[in-house]
C-alpha cells in the first residue's frame, strides 16, 4: 500500500495494488475518486482537496489488528 499526498494539486492517494492495472474510475462522492481493476477490485482512490477533509496531510498512521 502507498500513500501520497500533493501539495500542489492537494490530492491524497492511496494506492492499495501498485501493480494493478485501472480499468475504471468512478466519482463515488464529490472529490472522491474511486478505481477499479477488470474484475471489480479496488486498486486505488484519491481524494481531491484533501486538506478541506483530511486532518493532517502530512501524516499517516497504520495499524494492524491483532
Amino acid at each position: 500500500m502507498k500513500v501520497t499526498y500533493d501539495q500542489q494539486t492537494d490530492t491524497l492517494s492511496v494506492v492499495f495494488r501498485e501493480t494493478a492495472s485501472i480499468t475504471e474510475s468512478d466519482e463515488d462522492k464529490p472529490g472522491v475518486i474511486l478505481d477499479y481493476d477488470a474484475r471489480g477490485n479496488l486498486v486505488s482512490l484519491e481524494i481531491l482537496d484533501a486538506s478541506k477533509c483530511v486532518t493532517e496531510t502530512r501524516k499517516v498512521d497504520f495499524e494492524t489488528a491483532q
